[in-house]
């Protein structure tokens, strides 16, 4: 791995393409550098001037008579290649390519031109960032080599003075949203301390940066603007480096449309893999994904005041001056996936003793402006903290003037200092006065935005809940793969009907129904008086894949007879259906009992590999596409948080008189499922379990469908 280190914080800068003019770009990477007070060394490369903006300027970097740590490139795409060689034999050991006109245009010149980038950096174990990026910011090195009028002519410090720890980096894909969540996070006085554009990504990818800021402790919350992964492992490897560590990653990934997926392509060359996979990817190691810069920003802002004291539930306190503003905000707290209950007796009574009467207490906390007055925010804030069934604290204000907060100083201190929940204050006017950064310095977020101050709160809440169920197993043990299960497998032809499946899945404790397969009427007549009862006939046919829309099945058939006849009728349907169809059977199967209908299944993502599929049968599942997805293999508290993405996951605990439902046998199934497609994740493309019935509540599942698609050889 090259050395992050000599670009993070180089010990010198070359700017090869400097220029004195800042109208252009690269006169303007050297007026935003200049406007702050880096202390290393900066060295103009330039042809044309002996001086650049008052420094001393070289013909090329190899005329530096000392060494350079770190060259920012901004010049012409095609002696990009020729330059970065150069600075390698120079020893330089790192270089942001600030140039555009590689892999995001049409045609291969620019992709061979990119190959070449990413080969030297090779070649020379150099830390290349870019191309077509807008450079980065390091802000407690007052080190800018961008572009970004972000960081230029700043009236405050780049790196609020008071913040000793919640430190933010920002990666991107894209230079303009990269600095635009400095952009938006500086005003709410956010600690940002690395800014990182990473463009095409020739070399290093976003997640590297974040795999070494972990490592060297530098950040504490990661915010993210994705629009691939160029090397899919590392988000496994990384997220849950960073899930380990309690660093939160808060990402927007583009790609999440099909319009959003052609603007990834044709902006860097990225070629957004299909959404679905990255959500498995994201949900399973807790990184946290935002519909929007301000948004995002706002949920690291309430990371940033307390990822040391997370939410240990989703109950919230809120507390008010206006009824209006807190019945708001009850409502988008509860409309957001929180709790807002009825504070307890005693929290109430405590409360209570310092309201008027038409104040309240249930919750929201009314205090009326009379209260909030007499009390202040703190202390108030600080009673409903100390109920017992909140986990969390939401106080409305109005942040127009800030002479209530500067009196209220030394209780907010106290209040922060003493807090063992989370506590957050939302003004429902306009911040003015420096009512944001009074605020801050007490080591309280100021939100302006309701909906993003519920979204943070639920959002550190389930942070929490994932790190804990990680954390309670964090590796998943599975027993040897069983080697004549991938022999059958690798044996077998691409599709396997269901009574080739079954029996391969049964070594994996997937139940089957004991159904057996008929070769002729006669055969299914003495296999259904064999088995009696009410019985499925299915015929078995790589060819058919769609059995009912062919006519193909039929249904609560008694005896020999129906047996036979329905063989004869489903082969000839099947024949018609589909002529020149390798027709190899009918399988005979005890029709399964009631059961809550649902569809599991295996899909290969392009990226990220086997994906375990879990959804609400029938009209659930065609209609309302209600299904959840998670990578493979998965544990039982991982099953049981895929299945409560379910819309009718309330379905499984019985409704309008029905039965609850054997949850802890489907999660077994799931579980068993992803197990067996981890152990022959290079061979199948596909698994479909369809239906499956999950029968009452220590019955068990009926799996009366199955598939498997082997991967094209």
């Amino acid at each position: 791995m090259p050395d992050l280190n000599a670009f993070l914080s180089p010990n010198a800068v070359a700017v090869i393409g400097a220029a004195n003019n800042p109208d252009i770009l690269r006169g303007r990477i050297m007026k935003v550098m200049m406007g702050h007070d880096f202390e290393a060394k900066v060295y103009p490369i330039s042809r044309s001037s002996d001086e650049v903006f008052g420094l001393k300027a070289y013909p090329t970097i190899s005329d530096v008579p000392e060494h350079v740590d770190l060259a920012i490139l901004i010049i012409p795409a095609e002696f990009v290649p020729d330059t970065l060689r150069e600075c390698g034999r120079k020893g330089v050991k790192a270089a942001q390519i600030i140039t555009s006109g590689f892999a995001e245009e049409i045609g291969d010149d620019g992709a061979r031109q990119q190959q070449a980038i990413r080969d030297i950096a090779e070649e020379f174990d150099m830390a290349v960032c870019g191309p077509n990026s807008e450079g980065f910011a390091n802000t407690q090195a007052a080190l800018c080599p961008t572009f970004s009028p972000a960081v230029d002519e700043n009236d405050e410090p780049l790196m609020p003075d008071y913040r000793t720890d919640g430190y933010i980096s920002a990666i991107a894909q894209s230079g303009g949203v990269g600095f635009s969540f400095f952009d938006r996070g500086r005003p709410k006085e956010l600690p940002f301390n690395y800014i990182l554009t990473t463009g095409n990504e020739a070399a290093l990818e976003e997640l590297d940066f974040v795999d070494h800021l972990i490592d060297s402790d530098e950040t504490d919350i990661f915010t993210l603007f994705m629009e691939d992964v160029k090397t899919p492992e590392k988000l496994a490897r990384v997220g849950e480096k960073a899930l380990r560590a309690g660093k939160p990653i808060i990402v927007t990934k583009v790609g999440r449309s099909d319009a959003g997926q052609r603007a990834a392509a044709s902006h860097t060359a990225a070629l957004a893999g299909a959404y679905t996979g990255y959500r498995a990817m994201f949900e399973r190691y807790g990184i946290i994904v935002g519909d929007d810069i301000e948004e995002i920003v706002d949920i690291a802002s309430g990371f940033s005041h307390w990822s040391h004291l997370l939410p240990a539930g989703k109950r919230i306190g809120i507390t008010t001056g206006s009824g209006g503003a807190g019945g708001l905000m009850a409502d988008t707290a509860a409309l957001g996936g929180l709790e807002v209950p009825v504070l307890d007796a005693a929290a109430r009574a405590k409360i209570d003793a310092h309201l008027p009467a038409y104040g309240t207490s249930q919750n929201p906390v009314d205090g009326t402006a009379q209260a909030v007055q007499q009390v202040g925010y703190a202390r108030l804030n600080r009673m409903v903290m100390d109920a017992a069934n909140v986990d969390a604290v939401i106080g409305i204000c109005s942040a127009r003037h800030s002479a209530t907060f500067i009196r209220e100083r030394e209780d907010l201190i106290e209040l922060k200092k003493n807090a063992d929940k989370p506590v957050v204050l939302c003004s429902y006017t306009l911040p003015r006065e420096g009512s944001i950064e009074i605020v801050n310095r007490c080591g309280l977020p100021l939100y302006t935005n309701m909906r993003n101050c519920a979204r943070a709160l639920k959002e550190m809440a389930d942070y929490r809940a994932t790190r804990e169920r990680f954390l309670k197993c964090p590796n998943i043990t599975t027993d040897a793969v069983d080697a004549a299960v991938g022999e059958k497998l690798a044996a077998a032809d691409k599709t396997l009907c269901e009574y080739e499946a079954k029996p391969l899945l049964a070594a994996y404790g997937i139940p089957g129904a004991g159904e057996r397969l008929a070769t002729s009427g006669d055969d299914a007549a003495e296999i259904a008086e064999a088995m009696g009862g009410k019985l499925a006939l299915k015929v078995q046919s790589p060819d058919i894949l769609h059995k009912t829309e062919a006519g193909a099945v039929a249904l609560n058939l008694l005896g020999g007879n129906e047996a036979r006849k329905a063989y004869e009728y489903l082969t000839a349907n099947a024949r018609a259906y589909s002529p020149g169809a390798d027709i190899r059977g009918v399988l005979v199967q005890p029709m399964a009992n009631k059961g809550q209908e649902m569809i599991l299944g295996i899909n290969r993502d392009e990226a990220f590999g086997p994906m375990l599929m879990v959804g609400m049968g029938g009209v659930y599942v065609e209609v309302m596409k209600d299904v959840a997805f998670a990578p493979v293999p998965l544990t039982e508290d991982d099953a049981h948080a895929l299945l409560d993405q379910l819309k009718g996951r309330a379905l499984l605990d019985g409704m309008r008189g029905e039965p609850a439902a054997d949850v802890s046998a489907l999660v077994d199934l799931m579980v068993n499922l992803g197990r067996f497609a981890a152990d022959f994740a290079d061979t199948i493309q596909e698994i479909d379990l369809n239906p499956v019935l999950v029968h009452p509540d220590g019955d068990g599942v009926s799996v009366v469908d199955a598939l498997i698609v082997k991967q094209d050889a």
